[in-house]
């Protein structure tokens, strides 16, 4: 490819950002002007990819992680030949049912890996995906597992503190096929990068164990010769870029004004002519157009190849496979997991549901060879890490426990990616407290439905002394609220079971598993096929005769329930208790099964160590609710739980308050 043919490619992608831009009066042109050149040399020369497949296993994997600029990838999918990226889509940029929203989303994209905006997350889902290469590599070979991870990053994306745990996990594992390209052209949204930062990020990421370079971004020798320096490199890459942001633009580039506003009719004019660019809006000449639909086919001889030594394999390792890339659960989960619950049945497990989980854990493992934790640092905490788990590492890529140090964002966010490359059951742990940290990478699990589970422990006042700072008032509720999230507070060994099975068994949204530190009795005497966790509450125990009370209770305070049922049963009240492990669950069942549970008692009683939101739903806003009105304190556990009122006597007198 000569210059000029370089040239007029990356002016496609120049015409059609700046005309999209123009036409919806909203936008980001100035990443796609002048980030044009890295892309076209990347899309033309290296990624290995098939405009007419996007789902191909074996393809490299394109980060946009610079979320803003989204014209660059939709501009990139349309001309390389993506079916479902058309002109007419360009055309609708950033309009209602398009498929050019203002910031890319996988789910309604084709071709796009990973939603990306939140300025950070990309770089470090990129992470998860490249960490999933890796591993499915040394499990399936590199025959049919041999591909690159590309980012494409703002100076934003670096500067956001989730971007330091992603790349200081990169350079930790070697990740030696995760190739950066930082587009690095000094403009934010204030103005130069200078009113706020002067970080060297060619230094900062060489001290985390990444290769690291500066190059002219606008120059594609020099950028085709980094990434082929990039591709043979021991660790992964940053190939910092030198780019003028809005590339081309007379008056605006260079300039905020060229970061996140349409240029405008007069500059948008003055920019086509200095560039050579056609007037006409959304044009591109037939040649510049034959050109890049050639670079779209490029991959498929290589799709081709790929298919032909997936072939290969034994008919055993190929079904094996493609299930794992489907996010299918094998059949085997099942049958472990009716073993392990008739094992609890014989022998009851007193224990912290965080123990509970981790023989829970253990019949998994047996059964699901694509189960992947681990733990930021809390391993010991948290449970999560099976007996017969080998620790991850670049010298152990087999292993399937990954230690993610004190990164609880970079934690959430990797997991994203490795469910999204594929071939993976990813469950990562800490304290429930600190979905704070994560919460930006945990929403957009929620927002793309990747299947992860977060197994989060210490999930009430009862971790006792560790105090307010520890202890998770609030954060039920606020996962709860998040859409698409499905939150598991079980209350003894049978319903750990039942809601791992339920969390694995999702691959449209992630799970939240909240356990305990404290221990707790077994209360559940059966474990019917039919799961009844499945409905998120179910009658734990019942009334004798007609209930006049109804007592709900999450969790640890499920045994609080039940003592309260049994108090007022000996003052001659009938009271039943239903579990509820999953109280959005529970508010999404039909009507008629929703009524049938909480049932039509006249008094009805919440008991939860957490603050009421929420529950009104379920005993109504004149409902009596026993659980946390503030922080919590420190102290031992059944001292805090006296303190805050949270008993089984606060619970009968308050139902017998209502009963008169």
């Amino acid at each position: 490819m000569t210059q000029v043919d370089h040239t007029r490619m990356a002016n496609a992608i120049r015409g059609l950002a700046m005309d999209a831009v123009e036409k919806a009066k909203s936008g980001h042109p100035g990443l796609p002007m002048g980030a044009a050149d890295i892309a076209t040399v990347l899309f033309t020369q290296f990624l290995k990819y098939d405009a007419a497949d996007p789902k191909w296993p074996d393809r490299d994997r394109f980060v946009l992680s610079a979320g803003h600029g989204s014209m660059l990838i939709y501009a990139l999918l349309y001309l390389t030949g993506n079916a479902e990226m058309t002109l007419d889509q360009i055309r609708n940029f950033r309009q209602l049912d398009s498929r050019t929203p203002g910031h890319p989303e996988n789910f309604l994209t084709s071709g796009v890996e990973t939603t990306t905006g939140p300025l950070g997350q990309g770089i470090a889902t990129a992470v998860g995906m490249a960490l999933a290469e890796k591993m499915l590599a040394a499990e399936f070979s590199k025959k049919v597992v041999n591909h690159h991870t590309y980012v494409l990053a703002s100076d934003g994306d670096l500067m956001e503190g989730v971007s330091q745990e992603a790349i200081a996990m990169a350079g930790h594992w070697r990740l030696s096929k995760l190739i950066v390209l930082f587009d690095d052209n000094g403009i934010s949204i204030d103005g130069p990068l200078s009113l706020a930062d002067s970080v060297d990020q060619v230094k900062r990421f060489k001290a985390a164990g990444w290769a690291a370079e500066r190059i002219d971004g606008q120059d594609p020798k020099a950028i085709a010769a980094a990434i082929a320096r990039a591709q043979k490199s021991g660790k992964p890459s940053l190939i910092a870029c030198k780019t003028t942001i809005g590339y081309g633009a007379p008056n605006k580039a260079g300039t905020a004004k060229a970061h996140g506003e349409a240029l405008g009719a007069d500059e948008l004019k003055a920019a086509k002519e200095k560039l050579g660019i056609s007037q006409d809006a959304f044009s591109v000449p037939e040649d510049v157009l034959k050109a890049w639909r050639a670079a779209g086919a490029r991959g498929v001889a290589a799709n081709k190849e790929w298919q032909e030594a997936f072939a290969t394999l034994s008919n055993r390792k190929q079904s094996e496979f493609q299930r794992r890339m489907r996010h299918e659960r094998p059949a085997a989960l099942a049958k472990a997991m009716r073993a392990h619950k008739k094992a609890l049945l014989e022998k009851p497990l007193v224990a912290a549901t965080r123990k509970s989980s981790e023989a829970a854990i253990e019949a998994i493992v047996t059964a699901v060879p694509e189960f992947v934790a681990g733990s930021a640092d809390l391993t010991g905490s948290n449970n999560n890490k099976a007996k017969s788990a080998v620790a991850f590492s670049h010298k152990t890529p087999k292993g399937r426990f990954i230690h993610y140090g004190i990164r609880e964002h970079g934690m959430a966010a990797a997991m994203n990616g490795i469910h999204l490359h594929g071939g993976f059951a990813p469950n990562g742990a800490t304290f429930l407290i600190f979905t704070d940290y994560a919460r930006a990478a945990i929403r957009l699990s929620a927002l793309m439905g990747t299947g992860v589970v977060y197994v989060m422990t210490h999930d009430s006042i009862g971790l006792g002394e560790d105090g307010p700072t520890h202890q998770p008032v609030e954060h039920l509720a606020a996962l709860r609220a998040m859409p698409n999230m499905r939150v598991f507070r079980p209350c003894d060994a049978i319903e750990v079971a039942e809601c791992w099975e339920l969390a694995l068994n999702r691959t449209d949204g992630p799970t939240v598993l909240a356990l305990t530190r404290q221990n707790l009795p077994q209360l559940r005497t059966n474990a019917p096929n039919d799961n009844p966790c499945t409905h998120g509450a179910y009658e734990l125990v019942a009334a004798a005769g007609e209930a006049r009370v109804s007592l709900f209770a999450s969790g640890s305070e499920a045994e609080i329930a039940v003592a309260a049922q049994k108090q007022l049963a000996e003052r001659g009240i009938p009271a039943r208790v239903v579990s509820v492990p999953s109280l959005e669950l529970l508010l999404a069942q039909p009507a008629e099964r929703k009524k049938a549970i909480i049932g039509n008692a006249p008094v009805k009683i919440a008991i939860e160590a957490a603050v009421r939101w929420g529950w009104d739903a379920v005993i109504g806003p004149d409902g009596e609710f026993i659980g946390m009105h503030g922080f919590g304190a420190s102290a031992p556990a059944k001292d805090l739980f006296r303190h805050f009122g949270i008993t089984a006597e606060a619970a009968v007198n308050a139902a017998l308050k209502r009963l008169g």
